[in-house]
This record gives structure tokens, sequence and C-alpha cells, in this order.
């Protein structure tokens, strides 16, 4: 920063400088941590769970929330959620777990470190789960925008098998002028389609896995939702509800940002 003030470094220079510096081992390097993604990215850092052991996924998270305001932990197996929960909770964190869901928020703040989501007058998305089935993916998608300072309207069991329920959804998001609108849906994946053909909002589909058959597995939602005539639409893989609510919040967030600063 001081060869920074003094011209000495340009501004991607120090973004630079500032990333490579910004990589922690932990623990016997099972992973490493990007400890500034929240500041440079404004997304929280999230943990991927599947595949991991117990012991290293409760060290990583660890260190992780030590040193960020909030973390994710996504796709936690059934049998590690209660025990890693009840492990952070131990440790005095704030844990949050998604209804129906195999995802964790996890908070804490570091009193060396302030959070890039401070800084955010949060924006507002909306996310509609076609089924009840779908929700364990929407609530990914609101934790990740919680996480990001964002606020969340939510509408579930609104999908086109019964399309009426849509429309008061749809109607409050419009009148709380929301940024972007999740729309995550499995079968045919058609209420993507729906919502995007009716809103001038950025809408976000996620193909959900949860169907049987032919095209079972999230294949044919998501290939559906490509597919889509409908323009406005963007799309994020089989049940990354993740990604979608990274994506959905950066945009309201930035639309906020730049209300502000007029």
């Amino acid at each position: 920063m001081t060869r920074y003030s003094k011209g000495e470094l340009s501004i991607d220079e120090l973004q630079r400088q500032i990333s490579i510096h910004s990589i922690e081992q932990v623990a016997n390097k099972a992973a490493q941590l990007d400890i500034n993604r929240e500041i440079r990215k404004e997304i929280p850092e999230v943990i991927f769970a599947k595949g991991k052991e117990y012991a290293d996924l409760l060290e990583i998270a660890r260190a992780a929330v030590h040193r960020n305001s909030n973390v994710l932990i996504s796709k936690v197996q059934p049998e590690q959620l209660l025990r890693l929960c009840k492990a952070l909770e131990k440790r005095k964190f704030e844990v949050e777990v998604g209804k129906k869901s195999s995802t964790i928020l996890v908070s804490g703040r570091s009193q060396h470190r302030r959070s890039a989501t401070t800084t955010i007058s949060g924006g507002k998305i909306g996310i509609l789960a076609a089924g009840t089935s779908d929700i364990g993916i929407a609530e990914e998608a609101r934790l990740m925008a919680k996480a990001m300072g964002c606020k969340t309207l939510e509408s579930y069991d609104v999908g086109v098998a019964g399309i009426h329920r849509l429309f008061p959804a749809l109607k409050e998001m419009i009148s709380e002028k929301v940024g972007a609108i999740v729309v995550v849906a499995g079968m045919e994946g058609a209420l993507a389609s729906v919502v995007t053909s009716m809103v001038n909002i950025p809408v976000v589909g996620v193909p959900t896995s949860v169907g049987y058959g032919f095209g079972s597995d999230g294949v044919a939602a998501l290939a559906s939702m490509l597919q889509s005539c409908t323009l406005g639409l963007s799309v994020v893989n089989i049940d990354n509800g993740i990604g979608a609510g990274a994506f959905a919040a950066l945009i309201s967030n930035q639309l906020v940002q730049r209300q502000q600063q007029k």
C-alpha cells in the first residue's frame, strides 16, 4: 500500500500483488485458502464439502471463518451435517442451514479483517423454486446472496404444473424492485423460460437433478433452459444454487452501488 500511495505501483499491479500474497495453507496442506476473495470479488469463501474427510472439512472451515465474515459450506454429506454444525457452534460461530439443504452458512468476524460485504448496501433478489424437491438448491442461492449482503424474496412450489401460483410471487418481486431473479426447476425446467418471458429483470436459471426416466438427473432441465427462446435468461450448471446466488447478488448489489454513486 505504501508503494501504491507513492505512485510506484499501478492499481492493476497492486491487485496482482494482493492476489499473490492471499494464499494460505491449511492444516496438512489439505487446502489453500484465497483469504482476500471477499475483498477482491465481494464473494465469500465457499467450501465444497463432498468428498472431503470430516477432520479436513472442519479445519478448513475453521480457518476460513477466522479470516472472513461469512463462509459457505456446500454439498455437505448427510452424516456430517449435524456433527459439523455442532462443532462450529461450539467454536462460537453462527451457523445457519438451508431448508431441505446440505449447505451451511457460517458467520464469524475476525478483529483483524474488514469484510467486503459490510460496504455493500444490500441489493435485493427474488428466488423461485418450481417444486418442493427444488427447495434445497434454492436455499443454496438464498444463503449465498445473504452472505453477500443481499436481501431475498423467496417463493417456493410455484412451478408450471399450477402456473396460477407464480403470478402473485412475480408481482411482489417486481413491486419490490429486485435486481435479478433466480429460478430453480427440475423435470423439464420450463419455469425459467416462463418467468423470463414475463419480466424485464435478469433471470438466472438453475436446473436441478429432479426427474426420472429419459433426461433424468437434470439433463432435460438443463437442455430446456439452454434452448430457451426467451431473452434475458442466463443458465448455470445442474444443482448450482451457489453459483446462481452469487451471480444474481453481484448484479443486484452493483445496481445499488451505482444508484448510490449518482
